[in-house]
C-alpha cells in the first residue's frame, strides 16, 4: 500500500480533529468507576442486602442478580425432549470439533510466537475479548453483541437442562461495573446425579447456541448487504491522501474510488501497486476516479513525484484499503467465494476490524450507495444496523470458540472432563464411577493448565528475545 502506514493515519486523523486530550483521562475515569462500584457493593454487603439467601449474591467481583421468574418458560420450551436431545447431541459433536480446532490454533500461535520479536508480540489486551479493552472490538457494538450472545447462550443451557429433566434454580444477570451477561443456575445435585451424556448435552448447549446465532446473524447481514449495497465505482477506495502529494494537488480526497492509473484498471490493491510499478518520477499519468464530492467519474492528468520508498518509481500519494469496495461487499455477502479461496475469504471476513473496515462508517461508508428497499434510508442509520449484525455474528463466533476450550470452568472444560472419563471407561473396565470421575477431573485440570500455558506463551516468549 502506498502512502502512510496505519499508525500515521491515526496520528494524522487525531491532528486533523484537534484531539489533544490527556491520554490518561480514560484510565482515570475507568479507575473512578471501578472504585465507585466497589464502594457500592461493599456497602450493600455490609448492610446485609447481598448474600447467598438474597436476590443479590457475589460471584467473585461480580454481583449475581437472581430471580426464579422465567423458569416456567424454560419448562415450556424444553418440553420437546426428543428434538432438543437430537439438537444437543449435535452440539456435543460441534463442541468437540471446535475444541480440537481451537487447541490446534493455540499450538500454532505458540509456534509462531517463537519467531516474533518483542516489538511484534501481541499485547495483553488482545487476549481479552472485552469491548473497549480489546483494541479491535468497539465498545458500543461489542457490548450489544456480547450481552446478546451471553444471554442467549445461557438461555440455551436452561432449555436443554429442562429437556433433560435437570432442575433450574434461578435465572439472572451478572453485573460487574457494567452488565457482563446472564446466567442460568442449574441444580447442582441434579447435574451430578445425571448420566454423563445428559450433562454433556447441557454443557454443549451454550457453544451450539453461539455458533447457531453466528450463522443467523451472518445470513441476515449477507442478505441485507446483497439487497441494499452497491459500490459507487469498480476500483480501490482511497483511505488517505498525503498532504502536498500529486494526489492532493489533483484534489483527490479520502472517500474517492480510484478506477484506473495510466490506462491500467485498479480494481484491487495489488493492481493499483502494479499500475505504479513501471512509472517514473515526473511522469504524467492519467488518473480516472470516482469523486465523492462531485458524485461522478473524473479523468485527470497527474504528474508523479519521486517515491520516498522505491528509488526511481513514481509516487501518487494515496493509501488504499486492502479490500476494494467491491471486494468488501463480496466479503460481507459470501466470503467463501473469494478468488483467493474460501479459507482466505473467511480470514478476510474475520480480520475486517484489524483492517479498520469494520465498523463500516465515515470514509468507508462513503464508498457505497444504498439501493433496493433501503434506497431512501439514511446511510448512517443503515450502517449502524449492518454493523450491529456483523458484530453479533463476530462476537458469537468468538464466544462459541472460546467456550469450547478445555478450560475449567468453561463449557469445554466440563465436556473435556466427561470425555476423558468416557475414554477411561473403555480401557479401565474395573474402575468405579467415582474413580472415573476423579480421573476426568484430573484430566480437565491438566488440560486447563495446558491451555493457560499456551495462552501465556505467545505473550511472554517474544518478549524474552
Amino acid at each position: 500500500m502506498e502512502g502512510a502506514c496505519p499508525q500515521e493515519l491515526i496520528n494524522w486523523a487525531r491532528r486533523e480533529a484537534g484531539i489533544t486530550a490527556n491520554p490518561y483521562i480514560g484510565y482515570d475515569i475507568a479507575l473512578g468507576v471501578v472504585l465507585l462500584y466497589a464502594i457500592i457493593v461493599y456497602a450493600l454487603y455490609k448492610t446485609g442486602h447481598i448474600g447467598p439467601d438474597h436476590a443479590l449474591t457475589l460471584f467473585g467481583p461480580a454481583v449475581m442478580i437472581k430471580t426464579k421468574r422465567g423458569r416456567s418458560a424454560l419448562d415450556r420450551w424444553g418440553r420437546f425432549r426428543r428434538f432438543w436431545t437430537w439438537v444437543s447431541d449435535f452440539g456435543i459433536l460441534l463442541a468437540a470439533i471446535s475444541m480440537v480446532g481451537i487447541l490446534a490454533l493455540l499450538v500454532l500461535d505458540a509456534i509462531v510466537s517463537t519467531q516474533l520479536s518483542a516489538s511484534q508480540a501481541p499485547s495483553v489486551e488482545e487476549a481479552l475479548g472485552i469491548p473497549g479493552i480489546n483494541p479491535i472490538i468497539p465498545i458500543g457494538y461489542g457490548i450489544v453483541a456480547l450481552v446478546v450472545g451471553i444471554v442467549l447462550h445461557e438461555l440455551m443451557h436452561g432449555v436443554i437442562a429442562r429437556s433433560q429433566k435437570i432442575g433450574v434454580k434461578s435465572l439472572g444477570i451478572l453485573w460487574c461495573v457494567v452488565p457482563v451477561g446472564a446466567f442460568v443456575e442449574q441444580d447442582d445435585a441434579d447435574m451430578e446425579a445425571a448420566p454423563r451424556r445428559k450433562r454433556d448435552r447441557v454443557a454443549a448447549a451454550g457453544v451450539l447456541a453461539n455458533f447457531a446465532l453466528a450463522v443467523v446473524f451472518f445470513v441476515a447481514l449477507s442478505g441485507l448487504v446483497t439487497l441494499s449495497v452497491a459500490p459507487n465505482a469498480n476500483g480501490v477506495g482511497i483511505a488517505y491522501v498525503q498532504p502536498g502529494s500529486p494526489a492532493a494537488n489533483a484534489t483527490l480526497t479520502p472517500g474517492d474510488i480510484l478506477i484506473s492509473v495510466n490506462g491500467t484498471a485498479t480494481t484491487t490493491a495489488s493492481t493499483f501497486e502494479g499500475a505504479l510499478t513501471n512509472t517514473t518520477p515526473g511522469e504524467v499519468v492519467t488518473v480516472v476516479y470516482y469523486s465523492s464530492t462531485s458524485g461522478h467519474v473524473v479523468s485527470q492528468q497527474v504528474t508523479l513525484a519521486p517515491s520516498p520508498t522505491v528509488k526511481g518509481r513514481g509516487f501518487l500519494g494515496v493509501a488504499v484499503g486492502f479490500l476494494s469496495p467491491a471486494q468488501l461487499k463480496s466479503t460481507l455477502v459470501w466470503p467463501f467465494s473469494s478468488p483467493s479461496g474460501p479459507f482466505i475469504g473467511s480470514v478476510d471476513w474475520l480480520v475486517l476490524p484489524l483492517a479498520t473496515l469494520e465498523p463500516i462508517q465515515g470514509t468507508t461508508a462513503g464508498f457505497f450507495h444504498l439501493t433496493g428497499p433501503f434506497a431512501g434510508v439514511n446511510s448512517n442509520a443503515f450502517w449502524i444496523g449492518a454493523n450491529i449484525l456483523y458484530w453479533l455474528a463476530w462476537m458469537n463466533l468468538l464466544l462459541g470458540l472460546s467456550n469450547a476450550l478445555p478450560l475449567i470452568p468453561l463449557d469445554g472444560g466440563l465436556l473435556f472432563r466427561d470425555f476423558a472419563a468416557s475414554i477411561a471407561a473403555r480401557f479401565r473396565k474395573g474402575w468405579s464411577a467415582a474413580k472415573l470421575d476423579e480421573f476426568g477431573g484430573r484430566a480437565a485440570t491438566v488440560s486447563s493448565l495446558l491451555v493457560l500455558l499456551l495462552l501465556v506463551f505467545q505473550f511472554v516468549v517474544p518478549r524474552l528475545h
